[in-house]
């Protein structure tokens, strides 16, 4: 077994080079790789593009690599809880490229698959349609839609083991398992770091053949992104 197990996030991603695309995994605030995003912060590397489903939040996640003007290009679905992205946006700072949720993650798995385009009704009529291809299935109009693929693919995960094998809990289980599959090198960290043979093999979502480096993780915040209770 290949042991792919490299000493923390700083060591991970400290060869991620200015320019590069990223497939960040992550669901509003939850199962995001909290550990690689902190180490992008001290590496400093710029003009990134980040393909997510949510921008994070002004003080966590994605958000902090905006505010510190990392980030080139947003492809993203969701981004309505960061005021930082907002302004970036309106002022033409960003590039956005906004998508249809299921398109998006549609685009990441086909990535991972190997399926260059595929048709989808999502978007027809809307602004998602300006330039893009369409042709009738059935009469009904879908566009042609294009993979999404990243120099890196930087995933969370609740147990992993030595040779790669990703479990995820929960939520988390979103575009993690997707995005490991997209990433030329796909980079995991884990709650639970574990030998070889100490898996469930039935449980593993993710195959090792997937990740090439893989780390456990240390102070998870977790937060929740919007609190709600009731009396």
């Amino acid at each position: 077994m290949i042991d792919k197990v490299v000493a923390g996030a700083e060591q991970a991603v400290k060869d991620i080079p200015n320019k590069a695309t990223l497939m960040l995994g992550g669901f509003g605030l939850c199962g995001i790789p909290e550990n690689c995003i902190q180490a992008l912060l001290k590496t400093g590397v710029k003009g990134l593009t980040c393909i997510s489903n949510n921008a994070g939040v002004d003080d966590f996640g994605i958000g902090l690599l905006l505010k510190t003007k990392q980030v080139k290009k947003m492809i993203s679905s969701y981004v309505g809880e960061n005021s930082e992205f907002e302004r970036q946006l309106l002022s033409g700072e960003l590039e956005v490229d906004l998508i249809p949720q299921g398109t998006l993650a549609e685009r990441i798995r086909a990535g991972g698959a190997g399926i260059p385009a595929f048709y989808t009704p999502a978007g027809v009529g809307t602004e998602v349609a300006d330039g893009k291809e369409m042709r009738d299935f059935e009469g009904k109009p879908h566009l042609l839609e294009h993979w999404l693929r990243a120099d890196y693919a930087l995933v969370k995960a609740w147990k992993g083991d030595t040779s790669g094998n990703l479990i995820y809990k929960g939520t988390a289980r979103n575009f993690n398992p997707m995005m490991a599959t997209a990433g030329k090198i796909t980079i995991a960290e884990v709650e639970e770091l574990v030998s070889v043979g100490e898996l469930d093999p039935n449980h593993i979502h993710t195959p090792g053949i997937f990740v090439q480096r893989i780390f456990q993780g240390k102070d998870y915040e977790k937060r929740i992104e919007q609190r709600t209770i009731t009396n």
